[in-house]
């Protein structure tokens, strides 16, 4: 009898366990000063004109924040809010609001620090996946962070 309570126990209590938040971080090296890499990034919508998938960036201001809705080639949209911005440290803070990627609860910093011979560009994101594995969420942010990295360190040039 006890093994009939404590089974479903066990079971009821693996199922709500939440699945554990995931974190990816990339960066690359960037032979430019941290101010003209800022200057490549740092505006919240600037990031359509140097992410390789995104093809238009609209701005609007919501309850005093900046919130952005990106067009992305091949189609889709992806909605997201600044949360935290310091220019004196080159960083700046979002969350995604709607979007097609397996994530949620998704917030992310990309900041720029002074580096040997120019700059480091830091992007790091915590989120849950969603509809996805941990590792396939993981994989699709990663990709979106290396292509990213890879169009500023284009543009910064």
């Amino acid at each position: 009898m006890l093994k009939r309570v404590v089974v479903p126990a066990v079971l009821a209590s693996l199922i709500a366990t939440p699945a554990l938040a995931v974190d990816v971080t990339k960066s690359i090296h960037i032979a430019a000063s941290p101010a003209k890499v800022w200057s490549t990034i740092g505006k919240f919508c600037g990031i359509a004109t140097w992410h390789p998938a995104v093809t238009k960036c609209e701005l609007v201001d919501v309850a005093g924040a900046e919130q952005r809705t990106l067009s992305l080639k091949g189609g889709g949209t992806i909605v997201e809010q600044q949360v935290d911005r310091n220019d004196a440290k080159k960083s700046y803070t979002y969350t995604i609001q709607e979007s097609p990627l397996p994530v949620a609860n998704y917030k992310s910093t990309i900041s720029v620090t002074p580096a040997k011979g120019g700059s480091e560009v830091t992007w790091v994101g915590h989120f849950d996946a969603k509809g996805a594995s941990d590792a396939e969420a993981a994989k699709v942010i990663a990709g979106i962070y290396e292509g990213g990295l890879a169009g500023i360190a284009k543009k910064a040039k």
